[in-house]
């Protein structure tokens, strides 16, 4: 009897096996993922490195392996929302090669956080943009995107919960600076607006990002914001763009490309920050 038992729990367990590998949705791109990383290490491990050579200078080029290297890690965390309507929609999205697009993390509106590529890897997230002298954000930051589609949802306790957690680790892990947490409109300011209505406050009380003092100085009578948005990082190529990017994230009542005297308040206590 009790091995009758054990023969219909271990048929019972295959079946339930056989059904969940039948019904993964994303094995041929799991797949895709460990061909491209596999294709990564190769060029890594060449020695000397594939068409780095020096041929204007020199007739002979020598390749010595050095003991002192690392990987090179992120400095920068960069927030999305998705603008789509559920995970399984981004999902798909950042597993089709026409779209061209990918992050390093999902968090989802009941708080699961999906990871899609190595931290260490580029991911195909900010686009173009700069943020104080960084242009080239894909390599040298994570990118995050938030489950929302950036119109009618609201952000979740559980979802800015995970995602806490979440920056918490990666802050200790790569010793992420303070000020370095910010969103894809901070850097592509008039090409992004997102995450819009992010708790920008809430994630800075943890040490994820600036948020300026609830009792402000008045603003010296020399001071220029727009110089102040460059201090802070902002792009001001484009001065409306940049105060709109800037209001997008710590305003948010009132997005208009025009700077009120509490605006210009604000600017020049994080400048004070950012110095």
């Amino acid at each position: 009897m009790k091995t009758h038992k054990l023969s219909v729990t271990l048929l019972f367990s295959l079946i339930l096996l056989a059904t969940a590998c039948s019904t993964y949705k994303y094995k041929a791109t799991d797949k895709v993922y460990k061909n491209n990383a596999k294709a990564f290490s190769k060029i890594i491990k060449a020695t000397p490195p594939e068409n780095q050579q020096i041929d204007s200078l020199f007739n002979e080029q020598y390749f010595v392996g050095t003991t002192n290297m690392g990987i090179r890690k992120p400095n920068f965390v960069i927030i999305h929302h998705t603008a789509q309507d559920s995970l399984g929609q981004t999902l798909r999205t950042f597993t089709i090669p026409r779209t061209g697009t990918s992050s390093h993390y999902v968090v989802s509106r009941d708080g699961k956080v999906v990871q899609m590529v190595n931290d260490y890897l580029r991911a195909q997230h900010a686009g173009a943009g700069k943020w104080g002298s960084v242009t080239d954000m894909n390599s040298c930051s994570i990118g995050i995107e938030m489950d929302n589609n950036g119109t009618t949802d609201p952000w979740t306790d559980a979802q800015i919960s995970s995602l806490c957690a979440l920056l918490k680790t990666l802050k200790k892990r790569y010793s992420i600076p303070t000020a370095n947490f910010i969103g894809h409109a901070d850097f592509a300011p008039g090409r992004k607006n997102d995450p819009k209505n992010f708790p920008w406050k809430t994630l800075a009380q943890q040490g994820y990002g600036l948020w300026y003092d609830d009792v402000l100085d008045s603003v010296p009578e020399n001071f220029d914001p727009m110089v102040g948005l460059k201090v802070i990082g902002y792009n001001i190529a484009r001065p409306n763009y940049a105060i709109e990017a800037f209001k997008i994230h710590f305003i948010q009542t009132d997005i208009t490309q025009v700077l009120t005297d509490f605006d210009k308040q604000v600017i020049y206590n994080l400048y004070k920050k950012s110095l």
